[in-house]
């Protein structure tokens, strides 16, 4: 079975686990690392995608500097999304498999669907009934309000079949910052954390085991803990 090493490492800045990022990213390609699964939080951060529009980040500088929410422009998928205290983030740097003539594009399909199965059984585990939006990432969840997203989802794939950036599961995340942008640019639809719907804080450690053991059972590896990258 395939090796997939965790790192768990706590609050970090957004710039540092990008830069970190980037170099296992390179270590991967080079053949030099496995496979990795970072699990990280972040102080408050807007991240704005390659189809990111800054007419969906509503706070003004001065705002943002009041409270303390730094504002990047990434190289992943989609719009603008929120990352914060009591919100897992997680970083997969695994390579992915290529087709007979070189292709990514199933495979990349499969592995944002595989993310996306990942979470929906994590929030099982916890009485919480997720699911995917077809033509939408992430993965939301049916409420009194309507379907609201619990998970975001974005990736990056290189030129060697590398994957970064990843997923952020609201558990006990403050939601009040996501009132400062239009989340993923989606006007109609809102966003949640498992403390919202299940009424209580959640234990975060809990959350984070079931996530790497479910990531471990869908793509298919053996799940090693470490403590650093």
């Amino acid at each position: 079975m395939r090796i997939c090493e965790v790192n768990e490492l706590g609050r970090v800045a957004y710039q540092e686990a990008w830069d970190l990022q980037n170099r296992l990213v390179n270590e991967r390609g080079q053949g030099s690392l496995s496979d990795q699964l970072l699990l990280v939080e972040h102080p408050h951060t807007y991240t704005l995608g390659t189809s990111g529009h800054e007419e969906n980040l509503l706070l003004s500088e001065a705002e943002r500097k009041a409270r303390g929410i730094d504002v990047f422009r990434i190289d992943r998928g989609g719009d603008i999304t929120y990352h914060g205290p009591g919100q897992l983030v997680g970083y997969p740097i695994i390579q992915l498999p290529r087709g007979e003539n070189g292709g990514l594009r199933g495979y990349v399909t499969d592995y944002v669907r595989g993310i996306e199965q990942t979470i929906i059984r994590t929030l099982a585990d916890f009485d919480i009934h997720g699911k995917p939006i077809p033509g939408l990432t992430g993965v939301w969840v049916e409420t009194e309000r309507g379907d609201e997203k619990v998970c975001a989802i974005g990736v990056r794939i290189n030129v060697k079949a590398v994957t970064k950036h990843g997923f952020a599961l609201n558990i006990n995340t403050d939601l009040a910052y996501f009132e400062g942008i239009i989340p993923c640019g989606i006007t109609d639809k809102g966003v949640t954390s498992m403390a919202r719907l299940l009424g209580h804080p959640v234990d975060a450690a809990a959350v984070c085991e079931r996530v790497v053991a479910h990531f471990g059972d869908i793509f298919g590896y053996e799940m090693r803990m470490r403590k650093s990258a």
